[in-house]
């Protein structure tokens, strides 16, 4: 599957170096062209001879090599592969790439790259831990880098825990996940995100406190399933994922134009909170005080109701059709007669009181209700759930066929 693609390997400066080697050897035996580049530190590691022996191909160190730039350039060298691979991913690498830092060879192929980008994060356990390579790592996957590993485990150093190197055999994998060859490949799946916006007049509107990242990181884990994703979004505060296909809409009404534009789907899941209800008398210029103290009246009439319409769809229907549920009371009675009500395959239900910090916080606490009852998760990172959710609607679609 993976033979005939072209991937541009960075090589950071640790002892997984090493591992590296074995990496270009594992993709070199599927067909796959490998060009490394070697930072400064990683020299201390590996030399360029071997790299370049084993990937024959040149390999590419220094930033201000003038032959280089005439032949070539770092743009277009940044630009030649389907996908930019970082193994190892130091700290200091993954900091740079957070911070947007350019100041040698391999930062400045991730600033200039317009592929997606996959690190393999290796370092010892307390680096990996530190709340700021946490931050960074964060904000990487936040950014649509896809992050293989690491795995605990005895290091180097001589500690135990999370930090090593993912194996060359698993970073081969996530290469083909990251490639669009993973369970999904062939599935168009639609996902909406975000809140609507509904007009009150031209500066003002209804709107919930949505922030969209649960749509979001699932447009992405389903995306790295292979899956050919239609990211239908309001107005969210977290930006769309890489690699997807971006409707941005701002009213319920676009949203559902939208949504049955994109069809048909295999599956359409729907993470949007959309308002119930739109202004039905909104004002085509901005309502004003006249000083009476009485306020404007609004009418308000019912939104089209997304999930329903597409769950319910005689023809063309998607196999698998999972709407969301929050709730503040009640939420799996609410939730179990909403799926009952909406005539959807799954329900994903969580409690957005707003002691529990979930809406427009970075962790979500879901139970899924599907016709053999109610699955209770932990509370997990929202980008966990939408790689378990996606984990979950892949195996549904495979076994419908």
């Amino acid at each position: 599957m993976l033979a005939g693609k072209r991937i541009l390997l960075i090589i950071g400066g640790g002892i997984a170096a090493y591992k590296s080697l074995d990496l270009i050897r594992r993709l070199k035996e599927r067909g796959v062209s490998v060009t490394p580049v070697l930072t400064r530190s990683a020299e201390e590691f590996v030399t360029p001879l071997s790299a370049s022996a084993l990937a024959g191909e040149k390999c590419y160190r220094h930033l201000f090599d003038l032959t280089d730039e005439a032949e070539m350039g770092h743009i277009q060298l940044s630009r030649a592969a389907d996908l930019v691979v970082v193994a190892p991913a130091t700290a200091d690498l993954l900091a740079k790439m957070a911070g947007g830092h350019a100041d040698d060879l391999a930062s400045t192929l991730l600033m200039a790259t317009d592929k997606r980008v996959l690190v393999a994060p290796a370092m010892n356990v307390r680096m990996w831990l530190h709340a700021a390579n946490q931050r960074n790592v964060a904000a990487l996957r936040a950014d649509g880098i896809v992050v293989a590993g690491p795995n605990e485990g005895d290091m180097a150093c001589g500690e135990y825990g999370p930090g090593r190197m993912a194996e060359p055999l698993e970073i081969v994998e996530a290469i083909g996940r990251a490639l669009g060859d993973g369970p999904l490949k062939g599935r168009h799946v639609v996902v909406t995100s975000g809140p609507t916006h509904e007009p009150i007049d031209p500066v003002r509107y209804i709107a919930n406190r949505s922030s969209g990242a649960q749509g979001a990181a699932l447009a992405a884990a389903l995306r790295d399933l292979g899956a050919a994703v239609t990211f239908v979004t309001g107005p969210a505060t977290v930006p769309p994922p890489q690699g997807v296909t971006v409707v941005g809409v701002e009213t319920a009404a676009e949203m559902m134009a939208a949504v049955k534009a994109a069809l048909p789907a295999d599956a359409a899941v729907f993470a949007a909170a959309v308002a119930d209800w739109r202004v039905a008398n909104a004002s085509q210029t901005k309502m004003k005080k006249d000083g009476s103290g009485k306020a404007p009246a609004l009418e308000f009439a019912e939104n089209p109701d997304i999930l329903a319409t597409v769950a319910q769809m005689k023809t063309g229907r998607p196999a698998l059709v999972v709407g969301f549920a929050a709730e503040t009371d009640d939420v799996i009675a609410h939730a179990t007669a909403k799926r009952a009500r909406k005539g959807s395959d799954w329900i994903v239900a969580n409690d957005v009181r707003p002691s529990t910090g979930i809406m427009g916080g970075t962790e979500n606490a879901v139970t899924i209700i599907d016709a053999k009852g109610a699955e209770e998760w932990p509370r997990l990172p929202k980008d966990e759930v939408a790689r378990r959710l996606a984990a979950r609607i892949a195996a549904a679609l495979g076994s419908r066929g």
